[in-house]
C-alpha cells in the first residue's frame, strides 16, 4: 500500500524522465572543462584543473587524510553547511554523503531519520543504530540513543561520517560514526550576524563571535528558530546556544571547554495512513485532538585536556557532563489507559549524564618499520528519571485531553558503559599498511521500580551485556594517486532504554529479555585523485544475528524482540570535483539490499499468514539513491548551483505491505558574496522541491495503526542574508 494521489512515479520510471537529462546536461559542463583542459607536460589530461584542498578526518591517532584512511569516511565543510542554506538541520547539507540517509521529518518534536547502510533506520524518533558525537562529547548515550538537536551548524567547522567495519571501534551502537566539530577560535575579533526566513513562517536568526587574543581562542554562537510547519500542528521554536574555549599551555600543552544549551518547543504532527495522505497531506486532526506536544532542554559541558609526553607520547584526557529534561504528549486514547499496567499518555524523563575518555599514544617502530599505537578507556553513565501521567482529566467517557493527569509511572533507570580499546597502525612496507583494533565494550541497564501499586508489582531489575569488538584492515598504495583497502569488524547494538522499556503482552516492567544484535561486517573500497577531484568506491556486506524488531505496536505502547539474521550489502560510489573556472560537482549513489534472512512473528499475534517471511526488505531502508549538485561559485559575486535528489521506494514495514513511492526532488539557488576593508556580505534564494513534487518525506517504521508516513513539503523557498566585521 502506498499513499495515494502522490505525483511521482516509482524509481526505475524517473531515472529515464527528463529531470535526468537536465541533471546530465548540467553535470556535462564541468566534465566537459575537465576532458577538453589542455595537457601538461606529460600528457596528463586536466593538469590545469586545481586540486581540492587535502582533506583530513579526526581518528585516535590524530588526523589523518581522507585519501589514506582504510574505509569509508566523508568531511563535510562548515562553510559548505552554511552556504545557500537556511542552518537548521543536518539533512540540508549532508546529503552528498554515499550511505547516509538523513531524512527531516518536519516535526522538530522527533528530530531527524538518520542511518547509515540501513542501522538506525528503524528508529521512529531520536537516533539509534549510529554513534554521534559534538566536539568530541557523545550525542549517543551508553544506551545507543542519540539525538541532533544540540547540535549549532553556525559555527561548526566540519562535520565527519565513518561508515562500515572499523565504525564499530566506538562501541555500543556503531553502525556508523556522525562526528560535529565546532571552529577553533583564530586571528583578530570578528562578529557575523545571520539571518534567513522562507516558507510557512520559518525564520532563523542567529550570531558569531569568535577570534584570538593571546593563548586564548574563542567560538560564542547563538540562534533562534521558528516554523509554523508546513503541515497542521506543526509549529516549532529552538534555541541554541555554543561556546568554545581554547586554551594554549606551555610546551605545547592544549585546553578545550566546550558548552551547549538547546531549548525546543515544538507540536507533533503524528503520522498519516495513505488514505489520510490522499485526502489532506497537511491534516493533522489527531494530533489537533490530543494536543500532541514535545519540550526539550539540555545542558552540558566538556573539557579537553591534551597533554605531549616527549617527542613520540601524547595524553588525551575528555570529561563530560550534561542534563536532558523532555516532557512528551502523546495521543494514547484514554480507554487504552484504564489497564493497570499501562503507562499513560505523557512522558516526564529527566537525565543526567557524564563520562570521561582517558587515551595514550604513541609513534615508534616494529621490525624496523614505521608502527603507531593507541590505549584508552572510555566510560559513561547514564541516570534517568522517567515518569508516567495519563494525558487527560475527567472520565474515559468524557475526558479533557491534552493535559497531565494521574502518575503512572515512576523509575529510576541507569545505563553505564565502560570500554578499554586499543588501535595499531603498522606500514609494514613502502605500498602495504595493517590497521587493526579491539574494543571490549560492555554495557550494564538496571531499573528501579517506584511505582508498586495494585497488580504492578515491583519490577526492578538489572542486565549487563559485553563483546570483544575486532576490527582489522588492509591498505595497498597502488600509485600516488590510487589505493585499495579491505577491511571487517565485528559490532553489536543493545536495545535502548526506550526499546526495553514496556514488556511483550501487556506486563509492567523492563525488558530485561531483549537481547543485543551482533553484526560482523566486510568492505573492500578504492580511492583516486582524479583530475583535481577525488573518486572513492566501496563494496559491503553485513550480517547480523537477533536483529532489534518491533513485536507490536498498540495502545501507544511499542514492545520489541529478536528476530533472527539479517543481511545488508551494497555499492557506494562518490565523487567531488572543481574546474580552475569555479565549476563544482560533487555526485554521491548508494544501492543498497537489505533483508531478512530468518522468518519471524510481527505484529503479534501473527495469524495464518505466519507473520514477516524470509527475504522481506528491512524497513526504512532505500535500496537506490543518489545526490548530484552542480554549482559556480567563485571567490567573490554571484553564485548559482542546483541539486537533485533521489530515493527509490521505501517499505514502511516489516511485512512489506506499505510503502512510501521513490521520488526525485530538484533544488535552485543563487547567492552574491562580496569583500570590501573589514566587512564581508553574503545573501542568497534558493528554491527546494523546485517542481513542487507530492512525495513522502520520511516514514515512521511499523507504526501500529498504519499511520506510517510523513509527508514532505511542495515547493517553498529560502532567503537569507549574514553580515561579518573584521576588528
Amino acid at each position: 500500500m502506498e499513499p495515494a494521489g502522490a505525483r511521482t512515479r516509482p524509481f526505475p520510471v524517473w531515472r529515464r524522465s527528463a529531470a535526468w537529462v537536465a541533471a546530465g546536461a548540467l553535470i556535462g559542463l564541468p566534465l566537459r572543462a575537465w576532458s577538453q583542459a589542455p595537457e601538461a607536460e606529460g600528457g596528463s589530461v586536466g593538469a590545469r584543473a586545481p586540486a581540492l584542498p587535502e582533506v583530513t578526518v579526526s581518528t585516535p591517532r590524530g588526523p589523518v587524510p581522507a585519501f589514506d584512511v582504510a574505509g569509508s569516511v566523508d568531511r563535510v565543510e562548515g562553510e559548505q553547511m552554511r552556504e545557500n542554506r537556511l542552518q537548521v538541520h543536518l539533512s540540508e547539507s549532508l546529503d552528498g554523503v554515499p550511505g547516509l540517509r538523513l531524512q527531516n521529518r518536519q516535526n522538530l518534536a522527533q528530530d531527524l531519520q538518520l542511518s547509515v547502510r540501513g542501522f538506525g533506520a528503524r528508529s521512529t524518533f531520536g537516533v539509534r543504530g549510529v554513534r554521534l558525537y559534538v566536539d568530541g562529547i557523545p550525542a549517543t548515550m551508553p544506551d545507543g540513543q542519540g539525538q541532533t538537536s544540540n547540535i549549532d551548524i553556525g559555527s561548526a567547522d566540519h562535520v565527519e561520517v565513518l561508515r562500515g567495519p572499523f565504525s564499530a571501534l566506538y562501541g555500543n551502537s556503531s553502525g556508523g560514526v556522525v562526528q560535529v566539530f565546532t571552529e577553533d577560535g583564530a586571528g583578530p575579533p570578528r562578529l557575523s550576524v545571520s539571518a534567513a526566513g522562507g516558507s510557512f513562517g520559518t525564520s532563523r536568526t542567529g550570531f558569531k563571535f569568535s577570534g584570538a587574543s593571546g593563548r586564548l581562542g574563542y567560538v560564542v554562537s547563538g540562534s533562534h528558530f521558528h516554523t509554523d510547519g508546513w503541515r497542521a500542528r506543526s509549529a516549532a521554536d529552538r534555541d541554541i546556544l555554543n561556546a568554545k574555549f581554547g586554551l594554549a599551555l606551555d610546551g605545547g600543552d592544549k585546553l578545550t571547554l566546550v558548552a551547549n544549551h538547546v531549548r525546543i518547543r515544538a507540536q507533533d504532527p503524528l503520522g498519516l495512513s495513505a488514505e489520510q495522505v490522499a485526502q489532506n497531506p497537511r491534516g493533522a486532526a489527531l494530533a489537533a485532538q490530543y494536543d500532541t506536544r514535545k519540550s526539550v532542554e539540555q545542558t552540558q559541558l566538556g573539557l579537553l585536556y591534551e597533554r605531549r609526553l616527549g617527542a613520540t607520547d601524547e595524553l588525551r584526557l575528555m570529561v563530560y557532563g550534561g542534563e536532558r529534561r523532555t516532557t512528551q504528549f502523546q495521543s494514547i486514547p484514554p480507554a487504552a489507559q484504564q489497564n493497570p499496567l499501562h503507562a499513560g499518555g505523557v512522558i516526564d524523563l529527566a537525565r543526567a549524564y557524564a563520562g570521561f575518555d582517558l587515551r595514550w599514544s604513541t609513534r615508534t617502530q616494529l621490525a624496523a618499520r614505521p608502527f603507531e599505537l593507541v590505549a584508552g578507556l572510555a566510560y559513561d553513565s547514564l541516570r534517568e528519571h522517567r515518569r508516567g501521567h495519563e494525558n487527560y482529566l475527567g472520565t474515559v467517557a468524557d475526558p479533557q485531553l491534552g493535559v497531565r493527569g494521574r502518575l503512572r509511572r515512576d523509575e529510576r533507570n541507569t545505563a553505564r558503559n565502560a570500554d578499554p580499546y586499543v588501535q595499531g597502525t603498522w606500514q609494514f612496507h613502502d605500498r602495504w599498511r595493517l590497521d587493526a583494533g579491539l574494543r571490549r565494550s560492555s554495557v550494564r541497564f538496571s531499573s528501579q521500580d517506584g511505582y508498586v501499586a495494585g497488580p504492578n508489582g515491583d519490577d526492578s531489575g538489572s542486565v549487563r551485556h559485553a563483546r570483544l569488538l575486532p576490527t582489522a584492515a588492509l591498505r595497498y598504495q597502488a600509485t600516488r594517486d590510487l589505493a585499495f583497502y579491505v577491511a571487517a569488524g565485528r559490532g553489536f547494538e543493545t536495545p535502548t532504554l526506550n526499546e526495553i522499556a514496556y514488556r511483550p503482552g501487556g506486563a509492567g516492567g523492563v525488558n530485561f529479555a531483549l537481547r543485543p544484535s551482533l553484526n560482523t561486517s566486510v568492505e573492500l573500497g578504492a580511492k583516486a585523485r582524479l583530475a583535481g577531484g577525488l573518486l572513492t568506491a566501496a563494496v559491503f556486506q553485513t550480517g547480523t544475528r537477533d536483529e532489534i524488531v518491533t513485536l507490536a505496536n498498540t495502545g501507544g505502547r511499542a514492545t520489541f524482540q529478536n528476530a533472527g539474521r539479517t543481511r545488508r550489502r551494497g555499492f557506494e560510489l562518490s565523487w567531488q570535483h572543481e574546474t580552475h573556472n569555479h565549476w563544482r560537482t560533487q555526485i554521491a549513489a548508494t544501492w543498497l539490499d537489505a533483508r531478512y534472512r530468518d522468518a519471524f512473528c510481527a505484529p503479534a499475534p501473527c495469524g495464518a499468514d505466519g507473520g514477516v517471511a524470509a527475504g522481506n526488505r528491512i524497513p526504512g531502508i532505500a535500496p537506490r539513491a543518489l545526490y548530484v549538485a552542480v554549482g559556480w561559485a567563485p571567490p567573490q559575486g554571484w553564485r548559482a548551483g542546483v541539486e537533485v535528489r533521489a530515493l527509490s521506494a521505501v517499505q514502511a514495514n516489516d511485512r512489506n505491505t506499505a510503502r512510501a513511492a521513490g521520488h526525485a526532488v530538484a533544488a535552485l539557488h543563487a547567492g552574491y558574496l562580496r569583500r570590501w576593508q573589514s566587512w564581508e556580505f553574503n545573501a542568497f534564494a534558493r528554491v527546494d522541491n523546485l517542481f513542487d513534487r507530492r512525495y513522502i518525506g520520511s516514514v515512521i517504521v511499523n507504526e501500529g495503526n498504519a499511520r506510517y508516513f510523513e509527508p514532505a513539503p511542495g515547493r517553498h523557498w529560502t532567503v537569507g542574508v549574514n553580515g561579518t566585521y573584521r576588528f
